[in-house]
């Protein structure tokens, strides 16, 4: 998935400045990029070529100027499109299977330290993403559906996570059962 759709999304909601994109992802578990400047600033290029978005600059007194964009017809169609497609399949990269993958030259008691860190980070994601949820750190909330849509978002990534906890018990007690 391109960046480009979800900062077309964020900016269906409200005109934001390229730094507010990048906030919002830097905070979001299921918007993936890094939002760095560079790329978010590249995408908002693209976007700006294609008629997607347009820009406003905004001067302030004290401030340097800032850009701030809006989506437009042509931007929200196109996202609508997007929404409408195939999705894609479930990624499952995670560095953690990697590591398991190798640890057979580990003793039974390594791989089970290794484990308990691994479950205290899934713990830790859990109680953030939690807490996101309460706060709604970025969550459009213009209908009760679109709110339960993300709550929705928010419960599918954690029992993505309390999945793992299960599987990391199971992996344990085979482990020791070997």
């Amino acid at each position: 998935m391109s960046i480009n759709y979800a900062i077309l999304g964020i900016l269906s909601c409200r005109s934001l400045t390229g730094y507010d994109l990048k906030k919002i992802m830097q905070e979001s578990t299921f918007m993936y990029w890094s939002g760095n400047n560079n790329q978010i600033y590249k995408a908002l290029v693209v976007l700006l070529d294609e008629g997607l978005v347009t820009n406003e600059v905004q001067h302030q007194e004290s401030s340097p100027s800032k850009k701030i964009y809006t989506i437009t017809e042509a931007g929200l169609a196109e996202l609508k499109k997007w929404v409408k497609s195939n999705p894609e399949a479930p990624e499952f990269k995670k560095m953690f299977l990697i590591q398991l993958a190798w640890a057979d030259q580990l003793s039974t008691e390594e791989i089970n330290t290794l484990l308990s860190k691994y479950e205290n980070e899934v713990r830790m994601q859990i109680l953030m993403e939690q807490e996101k949820k309460r706060r709604e750190t970025f969550s459009p909330s213009r209908t009760s559906r679109e709110v339960q849509i993300w709550d929705f978002i928010y419960d599918n990534i954690i029992s993505s996570y309390e999945n793992e906890l299960n599987w990391i018990q199971k992996v344990r007690k085979e482990i020791y059962g070997i």
